[in-house]
């Protein structure tokens, strides 16, 4: 793929983290409700947009991660 990686390891490791969740609660607290299954859903895609380190969101407006040691 041709990609640039926009976001940094924190940033990817939070996204990670918050997707896992929202896999889990949208599957184990609604169930398999359609808004369940739409929560899983999105879960999923951070889960996905945080182990790429790739977020089309931010690639649209531009944003490039922090250089280490920047001010």
């Amino acid at each position: 793929m041709f990609y640039r990686k926009n976001m940094g390891p924190k940033e990817r490791w939070a996204c990670g983290v918050s997707g896992g969740l929202m896999v889990a609660c949208g599957l184990i607290v609604l169930g398999l409700t359609p808004l369940g299954l739409l929560a899983a859903c999105a879960g999923v895609v951070t889960v996905l947009t945080g182990s790429f380190g790739f977020c089309p969101a931010c690639a649209m407006v531009g944003r490039k991660p922090e250089k280490p040691g920047a001010p």
